[in-house]
């Protein structure tokens, strides 16, 4: 009897190593670098997680340019990697693709969605957590005048700043939202220079509070925003403490969740196809309060966010999706 079981468990292990070695997870990251602070560090977070906690080895690639898109996506396809998540909208094409030339193989993209057997698409409530940043904007504004400055001036940005214009206004109609965009090309991500120059024109028109949506390009916002003594407000990764004090809080986006959950869900063979959609009810977006801004965030803040997000979450608060109809009611 003892002997069988011996047998029964080394069997278990072997197929356990078995399932694991046959798991090769990779991520390529979008334009802007593993390294960005924002959306692509967040999503390098959640592999580094799964490699922590499983011991599996990851594969991982930051393209230079656009034209790097499918010939990566093909290659780490055609050797054995699976599943492959990719970290961005801009994946589309290149995923179009490669995903009907591969169907045994897994992929997750972030930001858009894919119907394809064999693909998952992990899309946000961006809106959900621009409105909590639109609040306590607003509250820590002494001027009435709050600002947005976005990366490409897309859709998905523009449901950042619907949220946010959305949450300032719901304290008053006086409030006024300034929004600016540094690009139109995948160049917007990476100008922290750009970014800051239009912070300090919004600062000149009597902004005090800002949020960026803009990726790399946001470092340079946040960096104006303290350099004028003024608060920025960063996104997608907790950036509060890139300028600790004068960054009011973060709009994270969990990308380290849905890639975390990539991995570990082809990792179990429990990988599931399909649309992911993650706001406030699912902790797929909040606003960050760690001990970098705990003293700019006042009770009464903390109180309105709170009332604001259980309100969100039951329906009692609707708040506009700017890629149904692509306008902004507030």
């Amino acid at each position: 009897m003892k002997k069988t079981l011996l047998t029964l468990l080394a069997t278990a292990a072997m197929s356990a190593s078995a399932l694991a070695a046959d798991i090769k997870p990779a991520i390529i990251y979008d334009l802007g670098g593993k390294f960005d602070k924002s959306f692509n560090e967040a999503a390098y977070n959640g592999a580094e997680r799964f490699k922590k906690e499983t011991g599996i080895e990851y594969r991982d690639f930051e393209i230079a340019n656009d034209a790097q898109r499918e010939q990566a996506l093909r290659r780490f396809a055609g050797d054995g990697n699976n599943p492959i998540v990719m970290a961005g909208f801009s994946w589309s094409a290149a995923l179009e693709k490669v995903a009907a030339e591969y169907p045994d193989t897994k992929f997750a993209i972030i930001d858009m969605v894919l119907d394809k057997p064999n693909v998952r698409s992990v899309v946000f409530k961006e809106e959900e957590g621009g409105w909590l940043a639109g609040i306590l904007a607003g509250m820590a504004s002494k001027s009435k005048t709050v600002s947005f400055v976005g990366g490409m001036d897309i859709p998905l940005i523009h449901k950042f700043a619907c949220g946010y214009i959305g949450g300032a206004k719901s304290l008053g109609a006086d409030y006024n939202v300034l929004e600016a965009y540094t690009g139109t090309t995948p160049d917007a991500w990476n100008d922290p220079v750009k970014g800051g120059e239009i912070a300090k024109s919004q600062f000149d028109q009597g902004s005090d509070v800002v949020y960026h949506a803009a990726g790399g390009t946001g470092v340079g916002v946040l960096q104006a925003a303290a350099d004028a003594g003024k608060l920025g407000i960063g996104v997608d990764s907790n950036q509060n403490g890139l300028q600790p004090g004068k960054v009011l809080t973060s709009m994270v986006k969990r990308v380290d969740v849905a890639v975390y959950d990539a991995f570990m869900s082809a990792k179990d063979d429990k990988f599931q196809p399909g649309v992911n959609v993650l706001g406030l009810k699912e902790n797929g977006v909040d606003v960050a309060m760690d001990e970098n801004n705990a003293p700019l965030i006042t009770p009464e803040m903390k109180a309105a966010i709170d009332k604001a997000r259980a309100d969100i979450i039951s329906g009692t608060v609707k708040v506009h999706d700017y890629m149904s109809d692509e306008t902004c009611p507030y």
